[in-house]
């Protein structure tokens, strides 16, 4: 932890070779009072493992296509995540998980967090998923409510079990991974939101980074999360000397 700013771990998207990530990522976890770090595509274990011990959070941010697990093919206006990107994810991710440090997923990266726990995607939920609406804003999708479990962490840190959302997505989860439960739903049934039922992990499907509204929240609680962790990490380490 960098002073009292955590350092909040950004993943990228990967395009002609170059690593890139969208600014208002960069912003979101900045205004919420951590420092962004983003995460670059490593390959030697030993640097891996120092990158993890230096981030206290992480944030996966929204991509492409899921390929793994996925129930159906995948349509035409979806294109798959590029190979350097889905194996980095999937390795770093996994090794992240271990730690049992805060992660917020969004979009893609929910999806993500669930294939790794055994969990199923809908390769296009508006095809697969029997009255399921346009989810796409790319297909014309706007925003639509949001139905919170009442008993939720999600709940519990919006203040509130139903807000609006921005929808730009194609995919959804089909079936939840081992360890996670979803915690909110569309109006169309479509999955929203998964929490991890004992580690500080939350998935959603809409992009807090780019709303204006109080989902912007999610960020900041992110944050609190990493900064009261890695307190209790240097506390214990203080201890573990005397």
């Amino acid at each position: 932890m960098s002073g009292s700013a955590p350092v909040i771990g950004i993943t990228t998207s990967f395009l002609s070779d170059e690593q890139q990530v969208a600014r208002v990522y960069i912003q979101a976890v900045a205004e919420a009072g951590g420092l962004p770090w983003i995460v670059p595509i490593l390959e030697d274990e030993n640097l891996i493992q120092a990158l993890t011990a230096r981030l206290d959070g992480l944030v996966i941010t929204g991509g492409p296509a899921i390929s793994d697990g996925l129930v159906g093919r995948l349509p035409e206006d979806l294109s798959e995540t590029h190979p350097a990107r889905r194996e980095w994810d999937k390795r770093f991710v996994q090794y992240f998980l271990g730690t049992g440090k805060p992660i917020l997923g969004i979009c893609y990266g929910m999806q993500l967090l669930n294939m790794l726990g055994g969990g199923t995607i809908y390769a296009d939920v508006q095809k697969q998923l029997p009255g399921a609406g346009v989810h796409s804003n790319r297909r014309g999708a706007d925003r639509h409510l949001l139905t919170i479990q009442s008993d939720s962490r999600l709940a519990r840190e919006l203040g509130k079990t139903v807000c609006e959302v921005n929808t730009r997505h194609i995919q959804a989860i089909a079936r939840t991974g081992d360890g996670y439960k979803a915690v909110a739903f569309a109006p169309d049934g479509v999955v929203e939101a998964i929490e991890h039922v004992e580690k500080p992990i939350l998935g959603v499907q809409f992009h807090p980074e780019r709303a204006p509204d109080d989902t912007r929240i999610l960020f900041v609680n992110l944050v609190n999360h990493s900064r009261l962790q890695a307190m209790e990490r240097m506390n214990c380490n203080k201890l573990d000397t005397l």
